[in-house]
């Protein structure tokens, strides 16, 4: 069977194998492991890419939220607000830093965080909202800024949209933003790996002294610290990927598109709702996510995965109906938007490389499995 994967992490490997194994050569003579060259021309070529003035590579995109939240003062006793309807990474950064998980609902249409249900849900003990870009596209930063009281900071959870904007802004500028870059992101490492971005030096400066022990000399710690580097050969791979990533990107928009066009014909409609770009937004197609109508979508997705098609879910239960976040007192019900999207919503097989001709199959496999 002609399989058609979710992300194609071979094709992507094939346009850069050869500049990555220079790279890995120049690494491995260098025995440059930790840090070192590629690291810090790739923090800088990144920064230049995000429109930000620091970028700090670390471990994982996980540790790069908890990282910013830590450099933004967030701590024990502290609560920080996030939407219902993202991965577990999100809540888990914040209780990874000793603050107390918030949640607020999604818009039911774009399935990016309300912003006035964030707002809502600010009390007392919050220091922080974290929106989540989600699927390649940005939630309403100006929104929540702008309304929200002084000494309550806006952490943005970019890990799912690498080169987006939203009225021309990129994610951290101003602020502080944490993105990762596990492999099937759309600039994915050949591992885990992630980076903090931002504008302030000062904060840049305690994330990159918190991600290495608490300091930024050897054998010396200012503060209480842990170890979250990125290293060289991580960085090869990402320079290399960095450097297509513009043109990857607007592959991806064509995708959409033809997806878009594909979906509109009469064979889908009403069995389908298409994704929604909000305005302003220069959205890059992490996920291509639509929502099922009249079907069970389990049912939906299993059938177009036996046929070779890599439809996924992204993702299946929110925070608040996790086992790992019960303790936070939520019941089914308090957000219903992030249930109904959790529950109808699937994503299609999306990467710069696919074809016309894959996306026709997957489009007529889909109406099939729908009907």
């Amino acid at each position: 069977m002609n399989q058609i994967p979710l992300v194609d992490l071979k094709a992507a490997h094939a346009e850069v194998a050869d500049e990555v194994r220079a790279g890995f050569d120049r690494v491995l003579e260098r025995t440059a492991f930790i840090g070192g060259d590629e690291v810090r021309d790739f923090e800088r070529e990144y920064a230049e890419f995000a429109g930000v003035a620091h970028c700090v590579g670390v471990a994982n995109g996980t540790d790069a939220l908890e990282l910013a939240l830590r450099a933004s003062g967030v701590g024990a006793g502290d609560e920080v607000v996030v939407p219902a309807n993202t991965f577990i990474a999100t809540a888990g950064a914040v209780a990874r830093a000793g603050a107390r998980p918030v949640l607020a609902d999604c818009l039911p249409d774009s399935y990016l965080l309300d912003p006035r249900a964030a707002l809502a849900a600010v009390g007392p003990h919050t220091r922080a909202v974290v929106p989540v870009h989600l699927y390649g596209q940005c939630a309403d930063v100006a929104e929540l800024t702008e309304a929200l009281p002084p000494g309550v900071r806006v952490i943005e959870d970019a890990a799912q949209c690498q080169g987006a904007t939203r009225d021309g802004r990129p994610p951290g500028s101003g602020g502080i933003a944490a993105t990762s870059f596990y492999p099937g992101k759309n600039l994915g490492a050949y591992g885990d790996a992630g980076a903090v971005l931002t504008d302030d030096a000062e904060r840049a400066g305690l994330v990159r002294a918190l991600a290495n022990h608490g300091g930024t000399a050897k054998y010396r710690h200012d503060v209480a610290g842990f170890n979250s580097r990125l290293d060289g050969l991580q960085a090869v791979v990402l320079r290399a990927k960095l450097a297509r990533l513009a043109a990857g990107n607007r592959a991806r928009r064509a995708a959409a598109e033809r997806y878009d066009a594909l979906l509109s014909g009469q064979a889908a409609a009403g069995r389908v709702v298409r994704p929604m770009t909000e305005p302003g937004n220069a959205h890059v197609w992490h996920l291509y996510v639509l929502r099922v109508v009249g079907a069970d979508r389990d049912d939906v997705v299993g059938k177009l995965n036996a046929e070779g098609i890599g439809a996924g879910v992204h993702y299946p239960s929110p925070v608040h109906l996790t086992p790992a976040f019960a303790h936070l007192g939520y019941r089914r019900g308090d957000f219903p938007h992030a249930e109904n999207s959790a529950d109808r919503i699937l994503s299609l097989p999306l990467y710069p490389q696919i074809t016309a001709d894959q996306q026709q199959r997957v489009v007529d496999t889909l109406v099939a499995a729908l009907r």
